[in-house]
Order: C-alpha cells, then sequence, then structure tokens
C-alpha cells in the first residue's frame, strides 16, 4: 500500500515540555520507530509533520532578535522547521531501515491569497500563555491569540492547500522506492501569480492534516494516517463519559463539530480524503502507526456501506469513491 502519515508538531514537542533540541530528538526517535514499523511491513510512505510550537518558538526568538530590524516572515520560519524536523526524521528513519533510502524534501503549497482564513487566524503556534501574557503580546506585537484548553496561544491564518509545487518530485522518490518526508507543517505557504507564475511567500501556516489528505489524494494513496497524541476521536469530548470511536464515517465525523484549532483538521481532512477517493483515513496513536493503520486502535474514517458498491481495491460494499 502507499501511504501517507502525518504526525503533530505537538507529537514532538508536548505541552509543558522545554523546547530542547534534545526533547525533540526523543521523540523523533519514538515516532521513527513507530513509521519504520509501516516500511517494514512492506508499504511505501509518505511522512509528513506538524510545526505548530516548533515555528512559534522560532517566531518569538526572530522578534526578539536586536540585530534584526524586522522579524522573519512566517513562510521562511516553516521552510526552518521543515529542515529542523526532517533531517531529525530523515537520520532515524535511515538508521532503522538500513539500506532503504530516506528523503526529507523542501515543500511548498500553494493557497488561495483570498481565502477567508487570512481575515479569521485559527492556527495555534508557539507556546502556552497566561492571560496576562496574551494581553500584552496582543498589545506590543499585534498578536492574535486563542484560548488551548486552560491556556492562551497564538493563532495565525491558516488558508486551506489548493496545490503541492513539489508534487513531481515526490512521486519520482515514490517510484524509486525512498521513504519521503515532505509538506512539513503543511508546507511552506506560496500564492502564484496566474500571468507571471512567480510564487511568493505568505504570512500564513497551513494545516499539516489538511495538506497530507491533498498529498494522499494527488498520489493515489491508499490511507492516510494522522497520528497524534490521543488513541482515538472521541464522541462527547470534554464531557464526563467521551466514548471512543473505533469506527466511523466521514458524515458521523463531520457531525461532532470538534474543535477547530486542534482535532476539527484531523477529522475534516480524514474526512476528505475517505470521501475523495474511497480509501482508508485512520486518526491514531503516533506510537502505533500500524496498529492504527490495521485497525486494532485509533478511528477508522471509511466511507458508509452500500448495495453495489465497490472500494479501490475492487471489494465489494464499500462506495464508490465520489466523481
Amino acid at each position: 500500500m502507499r501511504i501517507v502519515a502525518a504526525i503533530g508538531g505537538n507529537a514532538l514537542l508536548q505541552r509543558g515540555e522545554h523546547p530542547d533540541a534534545a526533547v525533540q530528538q526523543r521523540h523523533v526517535h519514538d515516532a521513527a520507530r513507530s513509521l519504520a514499523a509501516l516500511v517494514t511491513a512492506g508499504h511505501q510512505v509518505v511522512v509528513t509533520h506538524g510545526n505548530g510550537p516548533q515555528i512559534g518558538l522560532l517566531a518569538q526568538e526572530s522578534e526578539a532578535d536586536p540585530a534584526l530590524t524586522a522579524p522573519y516572515p512566517l513562510d521562511v520560519l516553516g521552510a526552518q522547521t521543515q529542515g529542523m524536523i526532517g533531517t531529525l526524521l530523515a537520520r532515524e528513519l535511515t538508521t532503522l531501515l538500513p539500506g532503504r533510502a530516506v528523503t526529507a524534501l523542501v515543500t511548498h503549497t500553494e493557497v488561495d491569497p483570498h481565502d477567508p482564513a487570512f481575515h479569521r487566524p485559527t492556527k495555534f503556534i508557539g507556546g502556552q500563555l497566561t492571560d496576562r501574557q496574551a494581553r500584552l503580546m496582543e498589545t506590543e506585537r499585534g498578536w492574535t491569540t486563542a484560548r488551548d484548553g486552560a491556556r492562551m496561544r497564538r493563532v495565525v491564518p491558516s488558508p486551506r492547500p489548493t496545490a503541492i509545487v513539489e508534487l513531481a518530485a515526490v512521486r519520482t522518490l515514490l517510484d524509486a522506492d525512498d521513504v519521503v518526508v515532505a509538506a512539513g507543517g503543511g508546507g511552506i505557504p506560496v500564492t502564484r501569480d496566474p500571468g507571471t507564475g512567480r510564487v511568493r511567500g505568505v504570512e500564513a501556516v497551513v494545516d499539516k492534516d489538511l495538506t497530507a489528505a491533498l498529498l494522499a489524494q494527488l498520489l493515489d494513496a491508499d490511507a492516510l494516517l494522522i497520528l497524534t497524541d490521543v488513541t482515538h476521536v472521541f464522541a462527547g469530548w470534554g464531557s464526563a463519559h467521551p466514548e471512543p470511536l473505533l469506527t466511523t464515517t466521514p458524515e458521523r465525523l463531520r457531525a461532532l463539530d470538534l474543535p477547530e484549532g486542534s482535532m476539527g483538521p484531523k477529522a475534516d481532512a480524514a474526512a476528505t480524503f475517505a470521501e475523495r477517493t474511497g480509501g482508508l483515513a485512520a486518526i491514531g496513536p503516533l506510537d502505533d502507526a500500524l496498529g492504527t493503520l490495521l485497525g486494532t486502535t485509533g478511528t477508522t474514517v471509511r466511507v458508509a456501506a452500500r448495495s453495489g458498491g465497490t472500494d479501490r481495491d475492487g471489494h465489494r460494499g464499500l462506495a464508490a469513491p465520489p466523481q
């Protein structure tokens, strides 16, 4: 099978942890072992990753650097996180998969310059803030902040991805049987001038799960795995008795109305991939990618069965991919 596996930036740097390199290296090592199990089982794998904590840290450092006349823009900082996390993943996967080529690819993602997300920031980046710190950052630096659990965090625009600039390169590497790390942090956000073809960076962070779903669709992947720091999607999250979902449909998943800044985009991405391709989408724990694929853990998302339908492998009972 051809699989796109998306791992969260928060899974590599968890809440309350110091953003030290050694901390992230330890989490990357654990993530790579889980991902390597997919390759060892005989699957082609493309890995994407989040970058919310990492790009937030770099943005904070850039804004505080007295040597700069202006902080670096988010698209450039996103490229830096691709290099940092990409090299850590590539090193660990190369060690775990001797004889297998692993390539980390700097990847740009096209977005619509008129996307309404530019006027409604929702993507969390950076660490947690107290209410006082959030007000101070809003006043002094012009940040937009929103509540994430008990604390506040910075939010930035997160336009939907429309194209992957390096798609052909990813496909070529896969055809050569490389393990590919691509579209980190959702890809470096850019717009393309329709007249000149010029590509420009934009001040935003694309959601990595939505980019992963688009990448999986464009690569004709059989499965999209969204690997995070929870074991399942839960119905009634935040209630006294949340219920883990083992299997669900895109329609049921969308009806849960999950938080927009966290599980919401993951559910949207999984539902979109399943709807558009008829393939398997699953949301599960980062430490068990193979189990999430096999359905022994996590939440499996498939289109609803219907009489006479066929899935992408020709098996009876699953709805055909939408046209």
